[in-house]
């Protein structure tokens, strides 16, 4: 029996149009790079933010530069704080009427993302969504050791619910990374949603439970 459901948040439970790896594309390139939105998902699409700009330097520039890429990240930072302030954030579509059913039904509801914690907050701050209403917890990158693909996030949440068992938890998430991260957990569902980040290809690359298209898609797969 489900008793706790780990939702990624952008491309997941947040429409942001984007905007996250598209300001990643923009902090990266201005530093003297020419990669493609593509590129930036496929490589870095779920993954804490300083890590994604490592992954895709290493994978498409063959550069390992710590510096190079703290730089990139601090920019970067800057950059979505302003988006964020300026464009439409809205929830994704049917995630509040989900979570609504998910607490009639006495399932926890954590968020967890590979945002730092005042980014994760700022956006949810934007939605207008509270703690206790529409979600029961929130787990970001800088609560934790390691990041996705390891199960650290997920099992910080767990001891935060008393659940023991990680047949217990499910996982839902738009990218190939948040798939891995259940697995990694244990988590009895991982479930890849085709709103986000990653195509219903590269979901399957990596044999998720099942793949939605919509959200409210999840409620018969608990039952």
């Amino acid at each position: 029996m489900i008793k706790m459901i780990v939702f990624d948040m952008a491309g997941t439970t947040v429409n942001e149009n984007m905007v996250v790896y598209k300001t990643l594309q923009k902090a990266i390139n201005e530093a003297g790079f020419n990669f493609t939105l593509e590129q930036v998902l496929t490589e870095g699409a779920g993954k804490e933010k300083a890590d994604a700009i490592r992954s895709i330097l290493q994978v498409y520039a063959q550069k390992q530069d710590d510096s190079l890429t703290d730089s990139i990240y601090q920019h970067f930072i800057a950059q979505l704080e302003t988006a964020y302030d300026t464009q439409d954030i809205l929830p994704q579509d049917n995630a509040e009427d989900l979570f609504r059913a998910l607490k009639e039904r006495n399932i926890v509801v954590v968020l967890n993302t590979g945002y730092n914690e005042k980014t994760a907050k700022q956006l949810i701050a934007k939605l207008g969504w509270k703690k206790g209403v529409e979600f029961d917890g929130l787990v970001t990158a800088t609560d934790v050791p390691h990041n996705r693909p390891y199960p650290d996030m997920i099992r910080l949440a767990m001891k935060e619910f008393g659940i023991s068992d990680a047949r217990e938890v499910a996982k839902v998430g738009d990218s190939v990374i948040d798939i891995e991260e259940g697995v990694n957990a244990g988590c009895s569902l991982n479930i890849g949603i085709t709103t986000g980040a990653h195509t219903r290809q590269q979901l399957q690359s990596v044999k998720p439970d099942y793949i939605i298209d919509n959200l409210l898609e999840l409620l018969p797969l608990l039952r």
